[in-house]
């Protein structure tokens, strides 16, 4: 115990926000100080030895223009780890670059995971932390830290809802004294609209996107209710003969190419609510539903909830960051971390 917190005070313990899309690292005292895609570039030689070139915005800004010999990876896929030594890999980078140096004191990590991830999984995220350097490793689950994160009272009587759709999952959480009452994860989220982006185009231009160029036009004009005014924007690509070829693209366009998994999304919030005890409904009714994660900054989201499940939805103030910004609290605060950690 002596041990520990002697190590304790020259290490810098650390939350990382594992995300399927972008991986954000905070540093106790700190707060966040790392914030790039979940992407490593690797490049593979003759002898069939890997050699790391880039890791985060450097290497997803190699997706889709490699040559055969290099490889842009997403080694997170659907929330959890889809390769592990390439996990291993990433979070090790991450960690040095935290602390700025190659030798350190090893540090606790308190990483988020999805809700309903197996205990598979759940060994593989340690087990990545731990090769990669942490001394100990905590693991919180999502909907818990967006709700901290997104300033939700968490270990109050209350019942609270969240709702972060992130890159790979969208989980839902129902909140109270400190625990997840109901929580549900989906494999609906970020990269499923960019998909769905894709194949509309796909199918009604006969245009063919990648995944970067189908992510900026969900950004700038993607929206999930009827806007007043159709935002619109210019989209290259191959066409069916192989010729580039560029299109005009509405923002109801990309509306009608999400509805699917916008509805399924939909679909999962009213089903945790259906489920919710009596006395924790009477809670929500007053207290709503909070949208976290990229998801929510797509335009009308909360307006398009709100009409379905017929309750007030409301963004939270930074829902690109309210996960990291939960485990970076998390971090800071020891009854916190003992009050919701899954270890």
């Amino acid at each position: 115990m002596f041990l520990d917190k002697i190590i304790g005070l020259f290490s810098n313990d650390m939350a990382i926000d594992l995300g399927t899309a972008n991986t954000i690292v905070s540093v106790k005292g700190k707060g966040i100080i790392i914030n790039e895609p979940s992407v490593v570039a690797v490049q593979h030689d003759r002898y069939g030895v890997d050699k790391i070139l880039a890791v985060g915005q450097e290497a997803k800004q190699m997706i889709g223009k490699t040559p055969l010999n290099i490889q842009a990876v997403r080694p997170m896929k659907d929330g959890v780890i889809a390769d592990f030594e390439m996990t291993e890999r990433m979070i090790r980078y991450f960690i040095e670059k935290a602390h700025a140096r190659k030798s350190f004191i090893r540090p606790r990590i308190i990483i988020c995971i999805p809700h309903g991830i197996t205990q598979v999984e759940r060994k593989a995220v340690k087990e990545s932390a731990l090769s990669a350097g942490a001394r100990e490793v905590f693991l919180v689950e999502e909907p818990m830290a967006a709700a901290i994160g997104a300033g939700i009272p968490v270990s109050d009587p209350d019942g609270y809802v969240v709702v972060d759709i992130g890159g790979g999952t969208t989980e839902i959480g129902v909140t109270s004294l400190g625990g997840l009452v109901l929580s549900k994860s989906i494999k609906v989220a970020g990269d499923r609209f960019d998909k769905a982006i894709i194949d509309y185009v796909r199918q009604n231009y006969n245009l063919y996107i990648g995944e970067r160029t189908a992510e900026n036009i969900k950004i700038e004009i993607g929206t999930a209710v009827k806007l007043d005014t159709e935002l619109k924007i210019r989209v290259k690509g191959r066409d069916n003969s192989g010729l580039l070829s560029t299109i005009e693209l509405g923002s109801e366009g990309v509306r009608s190419a999400i509805k699917e998994p916008l509805k399924e999304i939909a679909t999962a919030v009213r089903n945790v609510l259906e489920d919710m005890p009596p006395d924790l409904a009477g809670d929500v009714v007053d207290n709503g539903v909070v949208l976290t994660g990229g998801g929510a900054l797509i335009r009308g989201l909360d307006t398009y909830l709100a009409e379905i499940i017929k309750l007030p939805v409301r963004i939270a103030d930074d829902p690109l960051l309210a996960v990291a910004y939960g485990t970076s609290q998390v971090l800071n605060e020891d009854q916190l971390l003992k009050l919701i950690s899954n270890e």
